[in-house]
């Protein structure tokens, strides 16, 4: 085993024997993905003016196609909305019909782009999974805007946590972010129930917080079963359950669940401890164990919510509610 040290670190041999034993220490035989490298790096210029964060913020979402990062943060006599370039540079922001956004995802198709945002207030916009324009032009409203809901109806939602919306134009949602409901719901472009599964409970397909959704190439959603602390994956075709993880997650649940552009991790923000967990992708067809890769410890009390992956550069963003703030990380 080879210690490669800069040069500028004036170590002893005392301390050059710690460090050996500590590489020894974390170095596990057993697993191929144990003792890698660090895999991201904190953007430090990023955003370029951090003051225009002025509340809490909850969500983070890339426009690969535009390179356009939007935020989603929340607070009295805020911007609801922020727009940053990709370099870090202040863009505009909008607010209206936006009271408290909770998750944010950005649609691009061959003809158009959309911003698609879940509000968990309780007031007149609350307990909807809204569609707007970049500019922040409302498109068009699920659910019942300032009604709580049974998960006896499809699209009365109560405190929907998250959206992610395929090319195709269908539509996943989970919801909700401690309601009444704990489900997800699968919808076609023109918002018509395909599948929902799940209600409140600890077994297989159901949920307890069900907090942020993802879908992979493979045909599989992913879902970050926060309260459970587990993640539960399932056929995004019939509803049908595939598997769970849950051995990542002792520490803390799984908050937040993005996959990284080449489909090779996925990115977990795990708000209790202050990390990002990296996890193995498994192969075509199967979920197996969960194997994490990585991480990477932000500082405390940071509280990372939700990220969101640039899927042409790969970096990172992670929406920080106790840091007020969203931070990029850049892979190495």
């Amino acid at each position: 085993l080879i210690l490669l040290i800069p040069p500028s670190w004036d170590l002893t041999a005392k301390g050059y024997l710690f460090l050996y034993f500590q590489v020894l220490k974390g170095f596990d035989y057993s697993s191929p993905w144990k003792g890698q490298q660090q895999m991201y790096k904190l953007d430090i210029g990023w955003p370029k003016i951090p003051e225009y964060f002025t509340g809490q913020t909850f969500c983070v979402a890339v426009d690969s196609l535009h390179r356009l990062v939007y935020v989603g943060q929340r607070g009295d006599n805020v911007p609801k909305v922020l727009v940053f370039s990709e370099e870090g540079y202040f863009l505009y922001s909008w607010n209206n019909t936006v009271e408290m956004p909770h998750g944010i995802f950005v649609l691009n198709t061959a003809t158009d782009s959309s911003v698609w945002i879940t509000d968990v207030g309780t007031g007149k916009y609350g307990h909807t999974v809204k569609q707007y324009s970049p500019s922040g032009k409302l498109m068009q409203v699920l659910g019942t805007p300032g009604n709580a809901g049974s998960s006896l109806i499809p699209l009365q939602f109560d405190q929907p946590a998250e959206v992610f919306v395929e090319e195709s134009g269908d539509i996943y949602i989970v919801d909700g972010d401690g309601g009444m409901n704990n489900r997800l719901l699968k919808l076609s472009n023109d918002y018509k129930e395909i599948w929902l599964t799940g209600t409140n409970g600890t077994g297989i397909g159901q949920f307890n917080i069900p907090h942020s959704v993802t879908v992979d190439p493979f045909g599989r959603v992913w879902v970050a079963d926060r309260d459970n602390k587990r993640i539960q994956v399932f056929d995004k075709v019939t509803g049908e359950w595939l598997g769970s993880w849950s051995s990542c997650f002792s520490e803390d649940g799984p908050y937040s669940v993005r996959f990284t552009a080449n489909y090779k991790y996925l990115i977990v923000a795990q708000l209790n401890i202050n990390r990002l967990a990296i996890l193995a992708a498994p192969p075509v067809g199967s979920i197996g164990d969960c194997i994490m890769v990585n991480t990477v410890q932000l500082a405390d009390e940071t509280k990372p919510h939700l990220v969101d992956v640039d899927m042409k550069s790969g970096a990172v963003y992670v929406a920080e509610i106790g840091a007020q703030q969203v931070q990029k990380y850049i892979p190495l």
